[in-house]
């Protein structure tokens, strides 16, 4: 599961990371992203180069009559990626990453959550296996959105959660990009935990709790 993430990873640094080309959208540093609102992915349209966009956060399938199907669709497991409906067309041919520097649970005490960040324990920014798609409305409008694949959670992530987002290596990014359509067989072996050793976990504020809350301090330690 991941319902809740942060990217306050400056412009600059995320062009030169993932190697993108053209216009970037300038991305606010973000503490809470939440779903339905605006979040960095990249991809690559076309054969074109890598490009950074701005889409929605939960993904509308083309199909769709209503576009709040996406608010129940920020998520989609690995395992049954293949062969959903809402998934199966967007993992042969669009495939993305979403952009993060770390993610949120929650652990239950008692009546209570205590939330937690878990983020790259050297730093930097992690990349999330993600698909999208383009949906046009009923008069004309297009929305692009996109959801967060995820797998069984690692021996760090286990006693907070049982899922984890897939956290993609830089060795898979092309891989993953490729515009040509893929055979699904091809690409579920990407689609695994991360390696124990790539996270940390932190305890921080149950500010975060508020999706309208923003600021530096939804981060440190509480």
């Amino acid at each position: 599961m991941c319902g809740r993430y942060s990217l306050a990873t400056g412009t600059d640094v995320l062009k030169g990371l993932f190697q993108v080309e053209g216009e970037v959208p300038q991305l606010a540093p973000r503490w809470n992203v939440a779903p339905t609102q605006p979040v960095a992915v990249v991809v690559v349209v076309n054969e074109g180069p890598r490009t950074i966009r701005s889409m929605r956060w939960g993904l509308i399938p083309s199909w769709a009559k209503d576009p709040a199907i996406g608010n129940k669709m920020i998520n989609a497991r690995a395992e049954t990626l293949a062969e959903k409906p809402s998934f199966r067309e967007a993992l042969r041919r669009r495939r993305c990453l979403v952009v993060a520097d770390g993610f949120f649970e929650w652990v239950k005490e008692g009546a209570k959550k205590r939330p937690v960040w878990i983020h790259p324990r050297d730093g930097g920014v992690l990349a999330f296996a993600g698909l999208w798609e383009r949906w046009k409305g009923p008069s004309g409008e297009i929305v692009e959105s996109c959801t967060i694949v995820t797998t069984a959670a690692n021996g760090t992530m286990a006693p907070f959660h049982h899922r984890m987002p897939v956290i993609l290596p830089a060795a898979a990014w092309d891989r993953w990009l490729e515009p040509e359509p893929v055979d699904p067989g091809a690409l579920l072996p990407l689609l695994v935990p991360a390696p124990d050793e790539l996270l940390a976990v932190r305890t921080v504020s149950t500010l975060v709790n508020n999706p309208a809350r923003e600021g530096k301090d939804l981060v440190e330690p509480a």
